[in-house]
């Protein structure tokens, strides 16, 4: 029996836990109706969801034909193109892909950018209000944070960054056939604007992850030009949407929890295990990419036939008795902390160092320059962006006092 949810109203985001729980009642693996994907089989537990994510060989991103398990026909060949990355990549082009990457982040030592992602977390916090109070902690803080930072590590210019950032803030605000259209047009100039970083990087050499990226390549790494215009994409949504969500969802729980910010502000070296439990309780990526199954299977003791579309519920396997106790608690302190927010097996998140570090800065930056940060106004007006799959906030009026 197919189940009848819907992914995207305001209940489901405000609290996914209801919804999880009426799926995990039907099974750990449930049959529904997922936005744009279609029929699809979801796993409502941590097991099912952890031996979909580690089974490559059982469950691909790809058809035998190549084609992406969660692209649609209709869908532009810009946007067919910048998916083609290796996030969507089964063995042995993942490796490949996922080999010269790596190589590039060694070089960057993401560690040790811990400094200039505080300063640029101190620097925004600073001027939150500076248009005055309310001020919007998306729009000003959580989404041009994870920008910034993703900016300085490709390289780019300073002269171009503000317009960089301007067409990835479109690109965000899908909303509508507008939105949709918009979100186009910007992707068209960011990928135009990519391939002549690439193409500067190539002559000039210099600084960042677009240079350190070429000279992997230059060094016999086996990448066509169009991964390469893929991967930066890649960098660029992974390295900042998500941990804008991360950002706004966690600054929501703090604001509505003066309890828990009490406890932070008492010994600020919490953060870090506090990161762990928001990316846990937030779950900002609330859905795996789409997967095919290759051959006929069971999981979950449910039969799958060869072409079944699977996809990972993350929220679900994060608010999963067996992996934690108690999971509908925000605990601060949980430890152990079983969650799947970076995922597992072969595509386990490149940039979950980073994403990390950018989390502790905001928090630690924001409410130490801004004690009695509260809300300005009552919860049930927040509102998430109608966009499946993940959670995301869509305005968050902060006042100072």
């Amino acid at each position: 029996m197919t189940l009848d949810v819907d992914f995207t109203n305001q209940a489901f985001f405000r609290d996914p836990t209801v919804t999880i729980e009426r799926l995990r009642s039907a099974g750990p693996l449930v049959e529904t109706r997922f936005p744009i994907v279609g029929r699809v089989w979801i796993t409502t537990t941590y097991q099912a969801a952890a031996e979909v994510m580690k089974d490559s060989k059982t469950f691909t991103m790809r058809s035998d034909g190549g084609a992406l398990a969660g692209l649609r026909w209709w869908m532009p060949a810009l946007l067919k193109s910048v998916a083609n990355n290796m996030l969507t990549m089964d063995e042995p082009d993942h490796t490949r892909l996922r080999g010269i990457v790596d190589e590039a982040f060694r070089r960057r030592a993401i560690l040790d950018m811990e400094p200039r992602v505080r300063a640029i977390a101190d620097r925004l916090a600073d001027e939150l209000f500076s248009d005055g109070s309310p001020a919007d902690a998306v729009e000003r803080y959580a989404r041009i944070l994870p920008l910034s930072v993703i900016c300085e590590l490709l390289g780019l210019p300073l002269a171009d960054r503000p317009r960089f950032i301007a067409w990835a803030n479109s690109v965000a605000q899908l909303n509508g056939a507008f939105g949709f259209l918009r979100m186009l047009w910007s992707l068209s100039k960011m990928r135009r604007y990519i391939e002549a970083r690439l193409q500067h990087a190539r002559r000039e050499g210099g600084e960042g992850l677009i240079a350190d990226l070429v000279q992997v390549e230059a060094e016999g790494g086996r990448i066509s030009a169009g991964e390469m215009v893929s991967m930066v994409f890649l960098l660029l949504g992974a390295g900042s949407e998500t941990t804008t969500h991360l950002i706004s969802g966690s600054i929501l729980e703090l604001v509505s929890n003066p309890a828990l910010r009490d406890w932070l502000e008492q010994d600020w070296s919490r953060t870090g295990i506090a990161v762990e439990e928001l990316l846990r309780f937030v779950s900002p990526v609330q859905f795996s990419k789409p997967r095919l199954v290759r051959h006929e299977t069971e999981l979950a003791g449910v039969r799958l036939k060869k072409g079944d579309r699977v996809m990972v519920m993350v929220a679900a396997a994060n608010m999963d008795a067996g992996a934690n106790e108690h999971p509908e608690r925000l605990d601060l302190a949980r430890k152990p902390n079983r969650h799947l927010s970076f995922g597992t097996g072969i595509h386990f998140c490149l940039g979950h160092q980073l994403a990390r570090i950018e989390a502790i800065c905001a928090l630690q930056a924001l409410f130490q320059r801004w004690p009695q940060l509260r809300l300005a106004v009552e919860p049930s007006a927040i509102r998430w962006r109608n966009r499946p799959g993940l959670r995301s906030i869509e305005k968050l009026p902060l006042a100072a006092a």
